[in-house]
């Protein structure tokens, strides 16, 4: 495993700054690139800990805030440990700034982020790998449909809705992707039900998307995300295993 740096970077989008954190080996050398898409819960410690451990893999690991329209992060003020049965409040605050993500915003975005890393001498020349958890889930897959030609492989864990009835769902631009694809359900996720799970897998089955769907029995939304009520020690393991020997055949 490699040391890792770790340092704050500032992302100029269409629509204004992105605040971003960046990990990478400390070697001097230039690593594959990772775009981490955040849950709704924003960027956090938690989340600067699973991009280190992607760079101490060997990645350089761009985790933007993606609510920057509302303010640096945190952009919601959270306890160490969220449980949201305990705390509806956090709810109420992270909703809107969901909703506020559109497809559209989405796209700009990416681009953004995607040109920073092709820009920057700490990532390697050639495709990027991206890995979204929760909302960030849609986001990649978003990310992946939008821009086929810089993306190689897309991970999403614990996503919803990505297979709506919505004209916009996320689902339907399997057409357009060329990555390789790994999602992770959640059996116990109303936000990811049955129904979509075969709607997504149908889609990427008949668009040729090179991919792999699978359900961690037992695992609730949120399982990757240690400091909430949600975290499954061995399906987040699991996870880890899955992701870095996707970013690794392709990347």
């Amino acid at each position: 495993m490699n040391a890792v740096t770790r340092t704050l970077v500032d992302i100029t989008t269409p629509d204004g700054t992105a605040d971003a954190y960046l990990a990478h080996p400390d070697d001097g050398q230039p690593h594959p690139g990772v775009l981490l898409y955040q849950d709704a819960f924003g960027l956090r410690p938690h989340l600067k800990a699973m991009a280190d451990r992607l760079a101490a893999a060997g990645h350089a690991v761009l985790v933007p805030n993606v609510f920057y329209r509302h303010g640096r992060a945190p952009v919601v003020a959270l306890p160490e440990f969220i449980d949201m049965a305990a705390r509806p409040d956090i709810v109420e605050k992270v909703v809107p700034l969901m909703e506020s993500l559109t497809p559209e915003t989405t796209e700009r975005d990416a681009g953004a982020y995607l040109a920073w890393l092709a820009d920057s001498p700490l990532v390697a020349d050639g495709p990027v790998g991206v890995t979204g958890y929760c909302m960030g889930a849609r986001l990649a897959l978003h990310t992946a449909g939008a821009h086929p030609d810089r993306i190689a492989a897309a991970a999403g864990f614990h996503g919803g809705g990505l297979a709506s009835d919505a004209p916009d769902s996320p689902h339907l631009l399997a057409g357009r992707i060329t990555a390789e694809l790994y999602f992770a359900h959640a059996d116990e996720d109303p936000s990811m039900p049955e129904e979509q799970i075969r709607r997504l897998e149908d889609a990427l089955t008949k668009a040729g998307v090179e991919h792999r769907c699978e359900v961690y029995r037992g695992a609730h939304h949120g399982y990757t995300q240690s400091d909430t009520a949600a975290y499954d020690a061995a399906a987040a393991e699991r996870h880890w295993t899955e992701l870095l020997a996707l970013f690794a055949r392709a990347l």
